[in-house]
């Protein structure tokens, strides 16, 4: 028996007997049958011949004996060769399907771990002793628990008894190998379930570790590509102070006087300076996502404040409005939430033509917090907004689509959702909807 259906074994050993108990008590019966036929036919025809010809009575009852034997022999042989010819052919089924399922097992390019009702390892495939750093003699008989964050035991523990409850579940986590090296993993735990009864779990697990580095690298992609973006604009909107600061200082050289009003209005410049310089700084940081409790009106208003000189620059109006008192506070990554923001408001900035408006609203419906970012831009036909947020699909010319997609998988980190209504020539209206923090987390 294979690795693959060593936990099996057991189960198809009773079929097995099931099937020839079945056989031999069929051959039984028919032997049973024939023999009760043959003496009520021969003893028929003993008892003609006995009125009719004693001799050849006595001839027929001293060979009856071994016709009978001689015919039940050749029935007997010819019904147990077909039976077991057939019992052979399946079992030829049987091994072809086995070896199938072991190379499966063997050449899969997932790892493939095999769980008994208790958690412990049964077998695992070479690709999950490569990912594990563990060899399967090593593995076997321990419990798969002592591979997994113990901050995480208890969901993934949950997620697998589950499971046994003959469910298949899907979940990702991380772990640290034999090798010291921190993998993300794609996990499918799946019952394994034979003629009802319930033998363990399989557990289909896939490194998806250079693709989240993949991932980050091109959320990192877009977000220079945003800054770059903004920069000419950012420099616009700083070049007007640094004209007023440089106005400051030449009348004090001149009148070699300090008016107070004049300094106030210098530190304002310079404030107004640093926060919009600040903020591009944030933005282009690379730093690890980390969720904590932050508040979405306060994130939104450097964003603003960031943005307005962009759309100043494209004389665009652009307001920002909070539609309640209460606090809005989400948990979510500070940047990458400005990312979501600004890559959205970009969108409506290259959306507009003429004399362009963009509102921006945040309030709580439920316990959600919604954010509302609307233009009155050239807007979208239906069948470009229904592929909206595909990567690599743009309605600009020179789109490449990341923008919206990033967008889409930013939100649903956030466990939110993203909706976009649009009008041609009527403008966009995009929707944020992200679940209120609770607790204390």
């Amino acid at each position: 028996m294979s690795d693959l259906g060593m936990i099996n074994e057991k189960p198809y050993k009773g079929i097995d007997m099931n099937h020839s108990h079945k056989i031999a008590g069929k051959v039984a019966v028919i032997y049973i049958i024939i023999g009760v036929l043959w003496i009520f036919v021969t003893d028929y025809i003993s008892m003609t011949q006995a009125k009719s010809d004693v001799q050849i009575y006595a001839m027929f009852q001293q060979s009856k004996g071994w016709a009978f034997i001689f015919i039940t022999g050749i029935f007997l042989y010819f019904l147990i060769q077909y039976w077991t010819g057939k019992m052979l052919r399946s079992q030829q089924d049987f091994n072809l399907k086995d070896e199938q399922y072991q190379s499966l097992f063997k050449h899969n390019p997932d790892c493939v771990i095999e769980l008994n009702l208790e958690g412990n390892f049964v077998s695992i495939n070479p690709e999950a002793e490569n990912l594990l750093g563990h060899q399967s003699d090593s593995l076997m008989g321990k419990n798969f628990y002592h591979l997994i964050n113990w901050n995480e035991r208890k969901e993934i523990s949950d997620f697998f008894t589950q499971s046994l409850q003959g469910e298949a579940v899907k979940f990702e986590t991380t772990f640290q190998n034999a090798r010291d090296e921190k993998r993300i993993v794609r996990v499918t735990f799946l019952p394994i379930i034979v003629q009802t009864e319930m033998l363990g779990v399989y557990a289909i697990v896939r490194d998806i570790t250079e693709l989240r580095r993949e991932e980050e690298l091109v959320v990192l992609s877009e977000k220079l590509s945003v800054i770059g973006h903004l920069a000419a604009s950012v420099a616009h909107e700083i070049r007007n102070p640094l004209t007023s600061l440089k106005g400051f200082v030449q009348l004090m050289d001149m009148t070699k006087e300090v008016n107070p009003l004049h300094t106030d209005i210098m530190l304002k410049e310079i404030d107004r300076i640093n926060i919009i310089s600040s903020e591009l700084l944030v933005l282009g940081k690379k730093q690890d996502i980390a969720f904590r409790r932050i508040d979405l009106a306060d994130n939104i208003q450097q964003v603003f404040t960031l943005m307005k000189a962009e759309t100043n620059l494209y004389n665009i109006e652009m307001g920002f409005k909070v539609k309640t008192a209460e606090p809005i506070q989400i948990m979510a990554d500070s940047v990458e939430l400005k990312q979501l923001i600004i890559n959205i408001v970009k969108n409506s900035i290259e959306a507009i033509k003429n004399n362009g408006e963009i509102d921006i609203s945040l309030q709580i419906i439920g316990n959600q917090a919604v954010v509302s970012v609307r233009d009155n831009g050239v807007g979208m036909m239906p069948e470009r907004l229904e592929r909206i947020g595909e990567p690599f699909y743009s309605t600009k010319e020179k789109g490449t689509g990341i923008g919206l997609a990033i967008c889409r998988k930013i939100v649903h980190r956030l466990e939110g959702e993203l909706h976009f209504e649009s009008e041609v020539n009527e403008g966009t209206t995009v929707t944020i909807r992200i679940p209120l923090a609770t607790g204390h987390e």
